[in-house]
Order: C-alpha cells, then structure tokens, then sequence
C-alpha cells in the first residue's frame, strides 16, 4: 500500500512517515501544496493524508481537486483546525475522515486500517427511504433523479441506517458497525457525518428522513 503525506512540518511530517514505513507502507512526502497535487493526480497512492494549511493549494483544495479523478481513494486530514463547522467543512470538500493535531500514532494507523480493509462483497442489495435511493452495488444515492456524491463513510453510514430502517441505532452501535472501532472512542464524529448527510441529501424539516434519539443515536424513518 503507498500513501502520500502533504504536510508542511518536517517533525510531523518524518514522524509518521517513519512510523508507517515500519507498518510495511510505502510512504512519499510532499513540503507544499503545488507538489501535493501533483503527485496526488498521478493516480499511484491508495490513501492520502492532508494537512489543511499548506503553502501553495490548501489541503481543502487538493482533496476537491483529487476528489474530481479519484471519488473513492480514502483521504485523511490531519489539522489543528477541529470547530465542529471547519470539521464539517473537510468532510464537505471529500475527505473520509479527519483527525487533530496533535495526535497519537496509533489511532492514525488504526484510522488507516479502517479505510483501506477491504469491502466485504455481497448480493446486489437496493434500499429506500422516502425518495431517498441506495444501491450497493454501484455505490451510488439518489434523491429523486439526482445523484448524491458522498464519501465512502458517509456512503456507509447511510447504508447502516437505511438498513435499520425504523429501528434506533445506537451511537455505539454506530461507532462499532460504520468506523469499525471496538474501543472506548468519542462518538461525536457522527454527529459531523450526519450533519454532513442532512445538507448533501438536502433535507428540510419537512423531509427528515434521518432523525436524533437525543440522548441514545439516530434513526432512519419514513415521513
């Protein structure tokens, strides 16, 4: 597996590298925006991690920008930047997930397993929900005739809830099925991808097909 790190800190920069490198990855760094993309668009690496604030293009536009030719590479960004709108913001431009600074290198390797195990295949499955429509097999949702560009996380974490259709899914629940994580973790970063999915399946009041269990999690319903 070859990944790339567009980070402009040479101590963060060298300390996960070598970290990785010892994880049997092959890792390529790049200092500055311009040569982030560059070598992003060459279309070689299996997953990226973006610092936000790099000189040149911004980590944000290098994800659009990889986002436009590789819709399902995982992308990864870790920043100091962590209000819950610039969190959303990063997870708008493409990202799967988003990690702050500072950090612990084994939960970032953790986080990278997670994006690149392998996807269990399965029967062509459809679901439905309202005009909302998910199809497995070509991993594609559409709201009416439109479709909906999501991220692979929130690709699955809309599939767990529309599987569960009318039954409450718990935050842990959640956290276990959709991130894979099996450990004590801060479940709030699925409130960011649900806020995510509420804007990009464009869902009004009148139309809140995913609703909050204040308190317990979320559930997929039927208006």
């Amino acid at each position: 597996m070859r990944i790339l790190i567009v980070e402009d800190e040479p101590g963060i920069a060298n300390f996960v590298k070598q970290g990785l490198e010892e994880e049997s990855f092959a890792v390529d760094v790049a200092e500055d925006g311009k040569k982030g993309l560059e070598l992003a668009l060459s279309g070689v690496y299996d997953l990226l991690l973006l610092d936000w604030m790099v000189p040149g293009y911004s980590g944000i536009e290098i994800c659009r920008r990889f986002r436009e030719n590789f819709p399902k590479t995982p992308v990864i960004f870790l920043t100091a930047k962590d209000t819950v709108d610039e969190t959303i913001f990063g997870l708008q431009s493409g990202a799967n997930d988003y990690l702050k600074k500072p950090f612990h290198f084994a939960e970032l390797l953790e986080r990278i397993r997670v994006q690149l195990r392998p996807v269990t295949s399965e029967n062509h499955l459809k679901f439905t929900l309202g005009d909302i429509g998910l199809d497995t097999a070509t991993h594609q949702v559409f709201r009416n005739s439109e479709e909906i560009l999501l991220t692979q996380k929130e690709f699955a974490l809309l599939e767990y809830l529309m599987r569960n259709k009318g039954r409450v899914c718990r935050r842990t629940q959640i956290i276990e099925k959709v991130w894979d994580i099996h450990f004590e973790y801060n479940t709030g970063v699925i409130d960011v991808f649900i806020n995510s999915l509420r804007k990009k399946l464009k869902l009004g009041p009148n139309d809140n097909y995913i609703q909050t269990v204040r308190g317990v999690g979320y559930i997929a319903k039927e208006i």
